[in-house]
């Protein structure tokens, strides 16, 4: 077996090692147990919560994410019939029949009427909770535009244009989150106040840099540090207020007036029962691709989980890093392999189809156009990347010249963000299907093969 193939057969799988890892039925049931009938929230060696079930009048479930399906399942298996209710919102072909929890599939990035029927009927629920009761949520990448639920006076259309909008114009998840939370009645806070006095423990796969309670899907049960005055500099920046809806702008000025009240902040009493678990992360994922990658026989180098920045400057950073590795053996000597978590964007200038690790792939394959014994993997942890039907591609330092043969001009396709097609006709896109997790991407660099036997 040729280098190349063996590096690209051994990314996989890496990549793959990762993904397991971060199986949200395996996390959710390891942050969970039951002593008697008390409910032990946290692992052992970072508890965060204990609740007597025998004390609550109605124990109910809710969430929402990529991965709340197989959240809400082990959160079932765990309570059987302790469990007296449940509802959660999906993204679309990630629901799986529940025994209690009622499942609603809506639309992810940009939201869509379902979204919003599953979201009051959320609000519904947790606001018939009262003091005796608890509420168990199971938050996970997505859970955002899976709960879109307008603040008074904005549309549904509103939000949707808002949210494509800023998809579009290379905004961070935390800024795209900042806005969300103020033209929303759910996020940034607003589900606590709705769910006290009830108990709350939130359960979340993170999906963010920072693993924050106030940025995974928005935040609906923590209290929100941004304001109505950075929204309206996240507007400035990114040139938008000539371009989102009428209803946002006014609705944001009036939040800058004073006339809307701002986002629930930590001193808020609505906090006062709520309790938050982050269940698995970026981290997790990376930690066992390491291990997966040692026993393939590299010598493996996570270099972050904060990863972020233009796709296309990624890759050429990591790419530097790798070939620094191929030349001095630093941060480690070949066979080695690099590995870095974390979400970077992409500004569309073009009208091509893709998304950010398609893009990073080939921004990547370009900058290493030539080398050997180089591979790289790009790929999102939840199966998906951008509004397509892969995770992710490969590319190596052959990856230009062979699509060069194929026709294919590599730098014509990344002005036009245009890297699906490229790696489709090459047969190098990732193709997981959903994966029903989500913690951010994974990116693998690989510097030369363990000389194994067969």
């Amino acid at each position: 077996m040729g280098s190349e193939a063996t590096l690209r057969e051994d990314a996989r799988a890496i990549f793959e090692a990762g993904v397991a890892a971060a199986d949200p039925a395996e996390a959710t049931r390891a942050a969970l147990r039951l002593e008697g009938d008390t409910l032990v929230v946290g692992r052992a060696e970072a508890e965060v919560c204990r609740v007597d079930l025998s004390a609550r009048r109605r124990v109910v479930l809710i969430g929402a994410g990529k991965a709340a399906s197989p959240m809400a399942r082990a959160v079932e298996s765990l309570l059987g019939d302790r469990l007296d209710e449940g509802l959660i919102v999906v993204k679309y072909d990630h629901g799986e029949p529940l025994d209690v929890t009622h499942v609603v599939e809506a639309a992810h990035p940009v939201p869509d009427k379902a979204g919003q029927e599953g979201a009051e009927a959320i609000i519904s629920l947790v606001e018939a909770c009262g003091e005796e009761d608890l509420i168990l949520c199971c938050l996970s990448g997505g859970g955002s535009a899976l709960l879109p639920a307008p603040a008074p006076g904005l549309a549904l259309t509103d939000k949707q244009d808002l949210t494509q909008r800023l998809l579009e114009c290379g905004a961070t998840i935390e800024e795209i989150n900042a806005l969300r939370k103020h033209c929303s009645s759910i996020k940034g806070g607003h589900l606590a106040r709705r769910a006290a006095p009830a108990t709350v423990v939130s359960l979340m796969l993170s999906d963010v840099i920072s693993e924050r309670a106030d940025t995974i899907a928005s935040g609906p049960l923590a209290p929100d540090e941004t304001t109505f005055a950075e929204c309206h500099s996240i507007l400035e920046r990114y040139r938008l207020s000539e371009h989102i809806p009428p209803a946002v702008l006014i609705h944001l000025k009036k939040g800058l007036d004073g006339e809307v009240p701002e986002t629930p902040k930590a001193d808020d009493p609505c906090f006062a029962r709520v309790h938050h678990c982050v269940v698995a992360d970026n981290r997790t994922a990376l930690e066992a691709a390491a291990r997966r990658a040692e026993a393939l026989g590299y010598r493996p180098c996570i270099l972050t989980a904060s990863l972020q920045g233009e796709a296309r400057e990624v890759a050429k950073e990591l790419v530097a890093v790798a070939l620094e590795a191929q030349r001095s053996g630093h941060p480690a000597p070949a066979p080695a392999c690099l590995l870095a978590g974390g979400e970077p964007t992409v500004t569309l200038r073009g009208e091509g189809t893709g998304g950010r690790c398609q893009e990073l792939a080939l921004a990547g394959a370009i900058a290493m156009a030539g080398c050997d014994d180089l591979v790289l993997l790009a790929a999102g942890t939840d199966g998906t990347d951008g509004p397509t039907d892969a995770a992710g591609a490969l590319a190596d330092g052959a990856t230009v010249a062979r699509g060069s043969e194929a026709g294919l001009d590599a730098v014509g396709h990344i002005d036009d963000n245009d890297a699906y097609p490229f790696f489709e006709a090459l047969g190098d896109l990732i193709v997981t299907g959903p994966t029903r997790t989500n913690v951010m991407d994974l990116f693998c660099v690989l510097v030369g093969a363990p000389g194994r036997s067969p």
